[in-house]
This record gives structure tokens, C-alpha cells and sequence, in this order.
């Protein structure tokens, strides 16, 4: 019996190379690595047989028409952040994608979109599809497109909550680059408190639910919603986690009303998007379910605050105690 062909696009990203390099450590699958710029994949693509890149951009996936009808699992996590190409990369060639997939042999797709696009309870949040920034209205959009495709039945929709990771040979996530700004600002930040939750996760934790869920596809004939996400954190737990790494006591604490907030962004005349003022409202980005590797039985990489300050290279030791 040949091996199971896999598909991965965006593999020189953050979450793409953690995915990546687990394909090719812990399986035997034939693997094509979707990238549009080869030198920014940073794995060792020679490690095994079986390997293969994929020079292209999903701007002309129709390329690898013939390709995509012998892929047996599509892991999509491809995407436009922003710009022109948006909506045509993020909807359109996205679709195009899925239509050029056989669903007589494909068994699953696993496609990544963000937990930004949902509510609480784990269900589409129709503003992001009102006034989301184009990122957000293109994931949302494509979300209500997969119920259309002949493949359908066979997506499982991930919608990463915070990603953190990076290190020397893998990019960093957009939060795991601003942890520098938030320690360089911390002997400020510890004095406030500030309403607001959410989850975050690593992306080797993304990657070990990723390689799970390749061996386990869906039984119920039907698509799945997986948040994925650690148990979620308030701000102030953040920042007292922050400081006790740090070392950095904290000695009374300022509330943030959002009152003061709004107050100060209409005295001020600041420019904030529909979307920005609605996060800032919103304030807790959680949810009633969330998925990570303990869900399947499997170990954590990733799972405090400390982990995440210590697998970003921070290293509290060095840092000078204020009493």
C-alpha cells in the first residue's frame, strides 16, 4: 500500500514550519510543502525520502491541478494578512484549492482559520464578518464558503487562538515579536490592572494537535470547529506571571476602566477602527470549548505564562530585581 500523500501550504511560516518538522520527525507520509520563497523554509527537507517543495503561490494553485486530485490530506495554512490580495488568496484561491481536491480519495482537509472569527460558544461572531479588518472578513467569509464545497463534510476547521513560538530556525509569531516591547515597558505595565481574557497556544502545541487529528479524522460524516487554545488567562494574571518571572514586585495596582479609555480616545480624537473598538469593548476573547494536546491525552509543550517567556529565550535570571 503507498503512503499517505500530504499536503501543507504556508509551511515557511511560524505555525507551518512547527507542523512541518513534526511530519518529518514522527511519520513516514510523502509530504508536498507548499512556499512561495524556498530559502525561507528552514527545515531540513533532506532528512527523509519523501520530501518534496513546492515553489508557488496560491495565486496560481491551478498549477498543481494534477497534483492535488492524488492528495489524500490538505493541511491549509496559507494565508494573506492584509493588501490587495486579501480576499483572493484568503476566499478565493482558497476554494479553488479545495474544488481541485479529489473527494473520492481525499480523506480530510484540515483547514486553519482564527478564533478571532468566533464567539464565546464557539460559534461565527457576525461581526467579524461586519467590521472585521480584511484579514478577519476574509477568514469569516470563507468559513460560511465550506459548507459549499463537494469536500465539505470532510474539513476540520482550526481556529488557533494567540499563537506564540519562533526561535532561530523558525519565524517568530506576530505576539511571541512583542514580547521585547512588553518587557522593556513591564516595571510601567505592573502597576495597572486591565479587564480582559483570552487563550493563547504554541505553535508546537498546534503542530501536536495538527498530527493527531491527520490520524484521526472525523467519524461523524460532518465538519468540526476545534478552538485551539490553552485555558484561558485574565490580563492581570498575565502581567503578575510576567513580573514574578521577572522578579519584579508589584505594589498596588491601578485600574483601567474603559470608561477612561473611550473618554480619552474622544477627547483626543483618536482614530480607531469599528473593529478595534469593538475588541477593545469585547475585551474577552474566549471560549466555551478550547483544544490542545492534553484534550487527546497528549503532553503540553507550552502552557503558562512562564513557558511562554522562557520558550521565547527571556531569561528571568538576568533581569535586575526592583524592590
Amino acid at each position: 500500500m503507498s503512503q499517505k500523500r500530504i499536503l501543507v501550504t504556508g509551511a515557511s511560516g511560524c505555525i507551518g514550519h512547527y507542523l512541518t518538522e513534526t511530519l518529518i520527525q514522527e511519520t513516514t507520509y510523502e509530504l508536498y510543502l507548499l512556499v512561495r520563497n524556498p530559502s525561507k523554509l528552514k527545515i531540513d527537507t533532506q532528512a527523509r525520502s519523501g520530501i518534496t517543495v513546492l515553489q508557488g503561490d496560491m495565486q496560481a494553485i491551478g498549477r498543481f491541478a494534477d497534483l492535488l486530485k492524488t492528495i489524500d490530506i490538505a493541511v491549509l495554512t496559507a494565508t494573506a494578512w492584509g493588501g490587495t490580495e486579501t480576499f483572493e488568496i484568503n476566499v478565493v484561491k482558497t476554494l479553488e484549492l479545495l474544488e481541485l481536491l479529489d473527494p473520492n480519495r481525499c480523506e480530510q482537509v484540515i483547514y486553519f482559520s482564527t478564533a478571532s472569527v468566533l464567539a464565546y460558544n464557539n460559534q461565527p461572531l457576525k461581526e467579524a464578518g461586519e467590521i472585521g479588518h480584511d484579514y478577519i472578513r476574509s477568514k469569516y467569509d470563507c468559513l460560511h464558503h465550506l459548507s459549499k464545497s463537494a469536500i465539505a463534510l470532510k474539513i476540520t476547521t482550526v481556529f488557533p487562538t494567540l499563537v506564540v513560538g519562533g526561535d532561530r530556525n523558525k519565524p517568530y509569531s506576530h505576539l511571541t515579536s512583542g514580547i521585547p516591547e512588553i518587557i522593556k515597558y513591564i516595571d510601567l505595565i505592573r502597576f495597572f490592572q486591565a479587564d480582559g481574557s483570552f487563550h493563547f497556544i504554541h505553535g508546537r502545541d498546534v503542530a501536536t494537535v495538527v498530527r493527531y487529528l491527520i490520524d484521526h479524522p472525523s467519524k461523524e460524516n460532518q465538519p468540526r470547529y476545534l478552538a485551539l487554545g490553552q485555558a484561558q488567562v485574565t490580563v492581570n494574571q498575565v502581567i503578575e506571571e510576567i513580573c514574578a518571572y521577572l522578579g519584579k514586585k508589584i505594589y498596588f495596582r491601578i485600574p483601567l476602566f474603559l470608561s477612561l479609555a473611550n473618554l480619552i480616545i474622544f477627547l483626543f480624537r483618536i482614530q480607531m477602527a469599528d473593529w478595534d473598538r469593538f475588541c477593545m469593548n469585547y475585551r474577552h476573547f474566549t471560549y466555551e470549548t478550547v483544544i490542545n494536546p492534553t484534550s487527546f491525552g497528549l503532553p503540553n509543550y507550552c502552557t503558562t505564562m512562564s513557558d511562554v517567556l522562557r520558550t521565547s529565550g527571556v531569561d528571568g535570571s538576568s533581569v535586575k530585581t526592583v524592590t
